[in-house]
């Protein structure tokens, strides 16, 4: 799950525009947010809600709609791995880029930095 708060289900009414993905908690900050088109993704390209948000029991996610949205950095810390759980940059940038690389699409940037982070 990316930086959302929310609890309940969300509909498509109730689906942000745009998640402000903050670079908060790392020691140092070289590059900008990244601004999520949230609605897009969700209602535009159909992006399924447990492709980003997940709740991981043995192995499996167990999240489903309608469950509570953590921010990623309840359970990624900035910065160090913990077990399996990647920190939060790597655990953005695998969710992100992965995703974007696999549509081989230029709408879904994947290479450049900048394509995504905004200017600091």
């Amino acid at each position: 799950g990316l930086v959302f708060v929310a609890a309940g289900a969300l509909t498509a009414a109730d689906v942000p525009d745009q998640i402000k993905i903050e670079n908060q908690g790392y020691k140092s900050d070289k590059k900008g947010h990244v601004l999520l088109l949230h609605k897009k993704h969700a209602i535009d390209y159909k992006v399924a809600c447990n492709q980003c948000h997940h709740d991981y029991k043995d192995g499996k996610n167990v999240w489903k709609e309608g469950d509570p949205v953590q921010k990623c950095g309840a359970c990624h810390d900035p910065e160090k791995k913990q077990g399996d759980v990647d920190k939060l940059q790597n655990a953005f940038h695998k969710n992100c880029k992965d995703c974007h690389k696999e549509l081989k699409d230029k709408e879904a940037p994947y290479k450049k930095c900048n394509d995504c982070h905004q200017k600091k």
